[in-house]
């Protein structure tokens, strides 16, 4: 890569240098060495660099009057093309290539305003025009393949997840819920959403029949078909909808898990979507949620034989756990712990490659600091487990219930949410739509909330305020990890003595949710289940609160105080 050579220089009379500057620094990362004209720089003084230096890559801005750039540009193509062809330098179809090539020409690249771009567009010289509506990404994309992407075909983009991670990093992937009541509607918006190459990951939401029902076709009700997501009946279905997404930037797609027949729902998925990974829950989608009507255990057993499932396969695994807690407005302490023993449960499985998600803003009232210090305590008891064999990755959302039903202040939100998620170097962002308070995402709502999303990457990507540092979340991060510890080692403890592995074992954490020591205000209360626990939010951290004397608990009293029975 080291031998590749890019100049750059704003041209004729432009002094508007920054943004040549910003594409010459992402070359940089990618390994080109550097040339840097300056502003203002001639035509004949370009052509003579590039006549000497042999480059790879001329990139040119011009940011003035549209007519006075047309001229200059004019001057450019003219002087270039009376030239002799000077042999050894780099052709575009050579730059993704290790080696040295000899090709006749330069790839030339223009950045400018729209109104310049588009004239400049019609002279047909330059290989690649940046206009101001492309992204960083792009800008990686073309320096790494020397094509532009709207210009490139499937054989650009990775069909799996962890390469397509390795093609955009340090940029992350956007993943977005897609999924209409009607079918040829999400087909159609699938496609749409496909050509506006805003989105990497396609998150097809389907409906609670066909999660429940898909092979029991005879129990679905046909009233509620399209409630929750799109209807899918068969495995041509599923095909169809991958295929209208081959277009664009081809995105990745990916299903989550059924609460019936999960096994043979899963084979389905990887066998008509290439399922990019699988979302599965530990602890939910059964009678304790009413996503489902398997109970507590079982749900758990066969949750675990799906990930050991897709482990066998090397497909990537998510445990949706951790939020599902915070969305029932568990106590941080919960959240965090379930984040570590998601994550463990996938390790002892066999899963090599591990997206931990974290949904920011849950419960919404919790403030920006305290919910960083939440979620930067998930991660450090997550990656604890990450080796060689064990990969994590961190996933980044907005809270669900955190968005307004006023579109213009969910816009703002989003934006907020995702500036705050930055701060965790996210490797996928799973988008949430602007309208999730008040309808499901339409195409034009994806596209949309995807470009609010893109411009907060754009703008955190290379330098975000470190509010990691922050000594409020620093201090709430260690009292976090040091609560979920205490939790986790209570688990293991309690249950020492009938179980060789408590935090892998299906009976124990649906015996820890029985009796409270895994609990959630939102959870109903049964002869099976405690619900029990309370919450509060206080000085923006959720924390565990005795209603009868005023206080907040920490896990040595809360669990102190539940019934000591026996484990049966």
């Amino acid at each position: 890569m080291s031998d590749k050579i890019i100049i750059g220089a704003s041209l004729g009379n432009c002094v508007h240098v920054a943004g040549v500057a910003h594409f010459l620094s992402l070359a940089e990362d990618e390994g080109y060495r550097t040339i840097f004209l300056g502003p203002a720089v001639s035509v004949d003084a370009v052509l003579e660099c590039v006549r000497v230096n042999r480059p790879a890559v001329v990139a040119l801005s011009y940011r003035l009057t549209p007519e006075n750039g047309m001229t200059v540009v004019r001057e450019l193509i003219e002087k270039y093309s009376a030239q002799e062809p000077v042999p050894g330098n780099l052709a575009a179809d050579e730059l993704a290539g290790s080696g040295t090539a000899v090709a006749p020409n330069p790839v030339w690249c223009f950045g400018g305003t729209a109104p310049v771009a588009d004239m400049v567009r019609g002279l047909g010289f330059f290989d690649a025009i940046f206009d101001g509506t492309d992204d960083i990404d792009d800008s990686i994309a073309f320096l790494r393949t020397g094509h532009m992407p709207e210009k490139g075909g499937a054989e650009l983009y990775s069909t799996d997840l962890i390469g397509r991670l390795g093609q955009k990093r340090p940029y992350p992937l956007l993943r977005h819920h897609f999924g209409l009541p009607s079918f040829e509607d999400t087909a159609a918006g699938i496609k749409e959403i496909s050509m506006s190459r805003v989105l990497d990951i396609v998150s097809l939401g389907i409906d609670q029949n066909t999660q429940q029902y898909f092979f029991r076709p005879d129990e679905r009700v046909p009233a509620l078909d399209g409630a929750g997501g799109v209807p899918v009946h068969d495995e041509a279905g599923f095909e169809r909808l991958k295929d209208v997404s081959q277009c664009g930037n081809y995105p990745l797609m990916r299903c989550y898990s059924g609460t019936a027949d999960v096994l043979r729902l899963a084979e389905v998925l990887n066998r008509t979507i290439a399922n990019a990974w699988c979302a599965v829950p530990l602890c939910w989608y059964n009678e304790l949620d009413g996503r489902g009507d398997r109970p507590l255990q079982t749900s758990m057993e066969e949750a675990q034989e799906l990930i050991a499932f897709h482990g066998r396969l090397g497909i990537p695994v998510e445990l949706n756990e951790p939020h599902h807690w915070g969305l029932r407005d568990a106590h941080d302490t919960i959240s965090a712990a379930m984040s570590y023993i998601s994550a463990y449960n996938a390790k002892k499985l066999g899963v090599r490659d591990y997206i931990s998600q974290y949904m920011f803003n849950i419960p919404s009232s919790l403030s920006f600091s305290m919910d960083l210090a939440k979620v930067l305590a998930q991660i450090e008891l997550t990656e604890s487990l990450a080796d060689s064999r064990f990969r994590v990755y961190r996933q980044a959302r907005a809270g669900l219930p955190f968005l307004s039903g006023d579109n213009a202040v969910a816009k703002g939100q989003l934006a907020a949410s995702t500036m705050l998620s930055m701060n965790i170097e996210p490797h996928i962002i799973h988008v949430v739509g602007y309208s999730e308070a008040t309808h499901a995402a339409t195409p034009d709502v994806v596209i949309e909330s995807c470009k609010i999303v893109r411009g907060v990457v754009r703008s955190c990507l290379h330098g975000n305020a470190a509010a990691v540092n922050d000594p409020r979340v620093v201090q709430r991060r260690g009292e976090i990890v040091s609560e979920a510890l205490y939790l986790i080692d209570y688990i293991k403890n309690r249950y020492a003595g009938i179980s060789d592995d408590p935090l892998a074992d299906a009976a124990v954490l649906s015996d820890c949710i029985k009796r409270g020591i895994l609990d959630a205000p939102h959870i109903v209360k049964s002869c099976e289940f405690r619900g029990t626990l309370q919450t509060r939010v206080i000085d923006g951290k959720c924390l565990a609160w005795d209603a009868g004397n005023r206080r907040v608990l920490d896990e040595r009293s809360r669990l102190g105080e539940l019934n000591d029975a026996a484990v049966s």
